[in-house]
């Protein structure tokens, strides 16, 4: 279907509901329901088959992201409510598309209690609250602790009794009945709650959390009333019709994530179903009855593909030199992993140290920690969870060896899959991975901060095109449906960052004279934290200044050296932001970062358009994040969270449409139309999608191209391009066609000749995408 077709009067979507490409939306407020269903027209023409939704139940009055559902009973009324949400559906549905949303399993946003009427009523009866079982509480360790109250021993002479309530300045509690009268400090001895100060929350808490967030506590799921009552509304929409396919958000937090994947199926057996499951380097994915991951096991690969491998040995030695010191990821890793378990999830590890009685507290906790900073993936599964469990107590002994005793004490109860201990430490290795990697060492190893992303493993310095061909084969084989992306809400940095970064593998030299002259330059205290710095400021530049202050001050606290959260730093903050005023204060320091950046971005933009024609082209469902169509210099969020200019967007895609074959500029257009054109062939044509075979390049370049034919469309992209041009280009080198008559989507040019040279074929743009020329007028 065209962009001008008419949609089916009947109101059916593609192929019956076939989730084909999905493009993420951030529903929030001020960007609402509405807005978004005025998108339609716009996903319809750029090609993508689904609108892929944030979640969409009551939020936590203000949330930007929506991950803290407080009433599971009705579309959030910031969105729009429900009336809304109807209407976007029919939107979709009139412009041929179908809607996938995000759901929330593991937890509940509770910062605000009164705003989650379940929470409210678990704070006001206890125990004897017909929602205790909703929440994952260890009633037995005492009142129920909520961390709000500031870090002072008289805190609590803040309180007030207001309107049957208790009020701790912003904050609102309830008074459970027959406990009020007297001081605020009294009714507060007398709830089923114990206000405590926010330190005391990591330490202490008595419910589980979502990792270390004390605002968002963890639901029972595993209970079928939990899961009947948190899923009704989803599961009703689905029923309807309204929904095609679901995102389940971090499945590792729960206690038995295969038990609840097996009962959401039966409850929505039609639906496209995609996990984030967050998988290490070579983990596969359990047997679970989903379609595949939200994309990030494909978003390393696809990066790496564009990365020299050749170039690691330069940036570890840079890194020795810069640091004074040879840092090891694996034990950077573990120590990262333990502070995250004994400090930001001490709360969690104590609870497990109570169920091992048999072993002393100190030991129990100490052991624990160990085998959970040990533990190489994020949790383990049956039956694959014993051979993680072996890798993590060999490590941990070789580590600790006077914990043998507690450590062989805690492995015996974590073999038996039916111990409580067991089904519990599964919670706490996916927390300890998330939190000490994701969140603190990938801040803290700087050697080559492209590889620092979520998914990815940093110390696998690129992927060549046979170990990509090999992944992507797999993948055909084994998760056809599962997603595919560059860019989520998650991401550490933008897709186009990335790209631009993985320039510098192709000139370490280079690099290493220029950041050793920013950083003598402008010094930074930390000097791991300041190639972080540098290497993120040529990877977005140019960025406007406060966006790269937020961003620089986020990182230094999650890297928790010099400065954190807990204990920000001022003077080392103060440094911090010095250095990147001096990036635009200082006029020679600004113009050799701006005139580097523009050193390596043509490069930069043929790795960003070879990296998204790879991904969309692949083995899977494509997923393009909101804004990602054209350039995109992102940071993490909030800072890719930032609203989109989809006018600009359907302006520039009307101007291509109209036969305008743009440059690889700044602008971006380039990018949309390998991404528009992309996503209708796969849309008009999906059985051209239906294979993977990788196709070499002869000749003396072959190593600088990456193809593989679909099943009659073929894609061809440019690796490494600074080495190609040192070479001299393509040269003589070409690429076998599989039939006569191919048209490249992207130029209009026709090849009828079975040997095209690459260098005709990349003449243009440095991608390429060949279909059948029968198969093209539609989706150009």
């Amino acid at each position: 279907m065209s962009p001008t077709t008419p949609p089916d009067p009947t109101g059916a979507h593609p192929a019956g509901g076939r989730v084909g490409a999905t493009y993420r939306v951030q529903v929030r407020p001020g960007f609402d329901l509405d807005t978004t269903a005025a998108l339609a027209d716009y996903l319809a023409a750029l090609g993508v088959t689904h609108l892929y939704s944030a979640p969409l139940l009551t939020a936590t009055p203000g949330s930007a992201h929506g991950y803290d559902v407080v009433d599971h009973r009705a579309v959030n009324p910031e969105l729009g409510g429900e009336a809304a949400r109807v209407r976007l559906v029919r939107a979709l549905r009139a412009a041929g598309l179908g809607l996938v949303v995000d759901i929330v399993p593991n937890h509940a946003g509770v910062a605000r209690p009164a705003a989650n009427p379940a929470w409210w009523d678990v704070l006001r009866r206890g125990r004897d609250s017909a929602y205790a079982r909703w929440f994952d509480i260890d009633w037995d360790r005492g009142r129920l602790l909520l961390p709000v109250l500031a870090d002072d021993p008289d805190a609590l002479a803040d309180l007030t009794v207001v309107d049957g309530e208790l009020r701790y300045h912003e904050h609102r509690f309830p008074i459970a009945d027959g406990t009020d009268g007297g001081h605020p400090a009294q009714v507060h001895d007398r709830q089923h709650y114990e206000l405590v100060s926010w330190r005391r929350g990591d330490a202490e808490l008595t419910y589980r959390r979502f990792f270390a967030v004390s605002d968002l506590a963890g639901l029972r799921v595993e209970d079928p009333e939990v899961f009947a009552a948190t899923h009704a509304e989803v599961l009703r929409w689905v029923a309807a019709g309204e929904v095609d396919g679901i995102r389940v958000d971090h499945p590792d937090g729960l206690r038995d994530p295969a038990d609840y994947l097996a009962r959401l199926r039966a409850a929505a057996p039609g639906v496209w179903l995609v996990v984030e499951k967050i998988l290490e380097y070579g983990e596969e994915l359990p047997d679970w009855p989903v379609d595949g991951t939200t994309g990030y096991d494909a978003l390393a690969p696809v990066c790496g593909l564009f990365v020299d491998p050749a170039a690691e040995g330069h940036f570890t030695a840079l890194d020795a030199r810069l640091t004074g010191r040879h840092t090891s990821w694996q034990d950077l890793t573990h120590r990262s992993k333990r502070e995250a378990a004994t400090r930001l999830l001490a709360a969690e590890l104590t609870r497990l140290a109570t169920l091992v009685p048999e072993v002393e507290p100190v030991p129990a906790r100490a052991a624990l920690a160990e085998l959970a900073a040990c533990f190489p993936v994020y949790r383990g599964y049956p039956p694959h969870g014993a051979r993680h469990l072996a890798v993590a107590r060999a490590e941990a002994g070789r580590r600790r060896p006077e914990l043998t005793g507690a450590l062989d004490a805690v492995t015996r109860r974590l073999r038996d899959p039916a111990d409580e201990l067991a089904r519990r430490f599964p919670q706490l290795t996916g927390a300890v991975m998330a939190k000490g990697v994701e969140d603190t060492a990938y801040y803290r190893w700087s050697r080559f901060v492209a590889l620092n992303e979520v998914g990815g493993t940093p110390a696998h310095f690129g992927v060549t095109p046979a170990e990509f061909h090999r992944f992507a084969a797999a993948r055909q084989a084994r998760w056809p449906a599962s997603m595919t992306t560059l860019s989520t809400h998650d991401t550490k940095r933008g897709e186009d960052v990335r790209a631009r970064l993985a320039v510098l593998a192709e000139l370490p030299r280079r690099w290493a004279e220029r950041v050793t002259a920013f950083t003598a330059a402008a010094p930074l205290p930390d000097p791991a934290f300041a190639h972080l710095l540098w290497q993120t400021a040529v990877g977005a530049w140019p960025i406007e200044r406060d966006r790269l202050h937020a961003y620089v001050e986020k990182a230094a606290r999650e890297a928790s050296v010099a400065t954190s959260w807990a204990d920000p730093d001022p003077a080392f903050e103060d440094a911090l932001h010095a250095v990147v005023d001096r990036m635009y204060d200082d006029p020679a320091l600004h113009a050799e970062l701006t005139a580097f950046a523009a050193e390596i971005t043509p490069a930069g933009w043929s790795n960003a358009l070879g990296q998204k024609l790879v991904q969309l082209a692949m083995p899977g469902v494509p997923d393009t994040y909101q804004g990602t169509e054209l350039w995109d210099n992102s940071l993490v969020d909030p800072d890719n969270r930032r609203p989109v200019d989809f006018a600009a967007r359907r302006e520039l895609l009307a101007r291509l449409d109209a036969g305008w074959l743009p440059p690889v500029d700044a602008d971006g257009a380039a990018k949309l139309l390998v991404v528009s054109r992309t996503l209708r062939l796969r849309r008009d044509h999906p059985e051209l999608f239906t294979g993977y075979r990788p196709v070499a390049a002869h000749g003396p370049a072959g190593a600088h191209a990456v193809a593989f034919d679909r099943g009659g469309a073929l894609a061809v992209a440019t690796r490494l391009p600074l080495g190609l041009a040192r070479a001299g280009g393509w040269r003589d080198t070409s690429l076998t066609l599989p039939v006569h008559e191919m048209t490249d989507l992207f130029t209009g040019r026709v090849y009828s000749d079975p040997q095209v040279p690459v260098a005709d074929l990349l003449a243009t743009l440095p991608v390429a995408l060949l279909a059948p020329a029968e198969s093209v007028e539609a989706a150009r």
